[in-house]
């Protein structure tokens, strides 16, 4: 039986990761052949920061990703992240022209430019335009009004944007390294593709993927993307905070968080510490436990408090019935989900492993949500419409076309 493949490509702030699918040209699922890593070099909070840099990485993930999966690399489908992504929703409406009652493809083609059409600054461009219902002379909950007879059509759309300049960083690191950007994809979505069950959407839930350098968010309600957005901040915040609070290196911080870390705060005996052992370079020290548990609650707290405004602001927390679902690396650390509880007000659960086949083990892990998921909403798109060829496919991101 014939196959195709797909690749995913996550530049992350502390690692860059590449996964080889191989899709069945019938429905059997997707099958992960080959997963490489390597640690990042010249990114920062999502970004990149040293152009020159990253090429390197991303050969080294890719080198790993070919000897694994037995497959060369040409495109790679990459994720986009960063401070400056955000999602915000859109209505456009389109009046049927006088004498003709019946909605034609064209007239929801309008629309949903119609809905697209939103002041953005000129440095902006549109990742993602997201179709969550279309209304009919006011009726809402259609899912396809083509063929229906009515005098207006509306639809409602979720607008993924960003930088254009940010994510062309990205594009031409991928280029430097000799490969093809065949299309970009929010991190954050690529995510909640990974992880969520089509229950889960219908029910609503807000998947919260939290990386060292950035936390992205996307909610789902009724099956459709309502909220999304990503905030710079992420575990190398935490580690950061840990060093300055307590007075040690950064790197003694960073395994100190991962090794007696928590969210939780007031668990500890009084006057618990914890020694540090001395190394070259540090003398060795002895930490109040309750003070790393507190810098470590302070600044996750302020990370969902922020993302929760969000969803007041939007009015969907109280219709998130499936809850919130974490996932990224920090999403490990011991007594994040009561934390979670505690600010939304919802429900917590950890990332359960995609229905994916293939490289089993490693697919049970966090930190590869994003770069499964890069693939699994690569398929679907391919699925949804023709593959695009020549020069739109290469920067098909440019013209917004999702």
């Amino acid at each position: 039986m014939r196959t195709t493949h797909l690749v995913g490509l996550d530049l992350g702030t502390s690692k860059v990761c590449c996964v080889v699918a191989e899709i069945p040209r019938d429905a059997a699922p997707l099958r992960i052949v080959g997963i490489g890593r390597a640690n990042s070099d010249g990114l920062r909070k999502g970004e990149i920061s040293n152009v020159n840099a990253v090429p390197d990485c991303i050969r080294e993930a890719c080198a790993e990703a070919e000897r694994q999966s037995d497959h060369a690399i040409r495109g790679v489908v990459i994720g986009i992240t960063g401070g400056h992504v955000i999602g915000v929703n859109s209505r456009g409406m389109v009046d049927l022209p006088a004498g003709r009652a019946e909605i034609v493809e064209e007239d929801r083609l309008r629309a949903d430019e119609n809905a697209a059409a939103l002041s953005f600054p000129a440095e902006t461009t549109i990742l993602h335009r997201l179709v969550q219902q279309y209304l009919v002379d006011g009726r809402d909950e259609v899912t396809d009004p083509v063929g229906m007879h009515g005098r207006t059509i509306e639809a409602d759309c979720h607008i993924v944007h960003g930088n254009a300049a940010r994510i062309q960083n990205s594009v031409r690191a991928v280029k430097e390294a000799g490969l093809e950007c065949e299309e970009s994809i929010f991190t954050g979505l690529a995510s909640a593709t990974a992880v969520l069950t089509e229950e889960q959407r219908r029910l609503g839930a807000l998947v919260l993927d939290l990386g060292a350098g950035t936390t992205e968010y996307v909610a789902f309600m009724r099956g459709q993307v309502v909220l999304s957005g990503c905030l710079a901040v992420g575990g190398d915040h935490l580690t950061n905070d840990i060093a300055l609070g307590l007075r040690i290196p950064i790197a003694r911080a960073e395994k100190l968080k991962l090794d007696e870390g928590s969210a939780v705060v007031g668990s500890c005996l009084p006057d618990e510490r914890i020694y540090l052992r001395p190394e070259p370079g540090f003398a060795g020290k002895e930490v109040e436990r309750e003070m790393l548990h507190q810098l470590i609650h302070m600044r996750l707290r302020e990370i969902f408090e922020l993302i929760k405004k969000r969803g007041d602001d939007e009015h969907i927390l109280p219709y998130l019935g499936a809850g919130v679902i974490l996932t990224g690396g920090v999403s490990q650390t011991a007594g994040i989900g009561h934390l979670t509880e505690e600010v939304f007000g919802l429900p917590v659960s950890p990332a359960q492993p995609p229905a994916i086949s293939g490289l089993t083990t490693p697919l049970t892990s966090p930190q590869l949500s994003a770069a499964l998921g890069l693939v699994e909403h690569a398929r679907r798109l391919r699925e949804e419409q023709p593959a695009p060829t020549g020069w739109r496919s290469r920067f098909g991101w440019l013209f917004g076309r999702r």
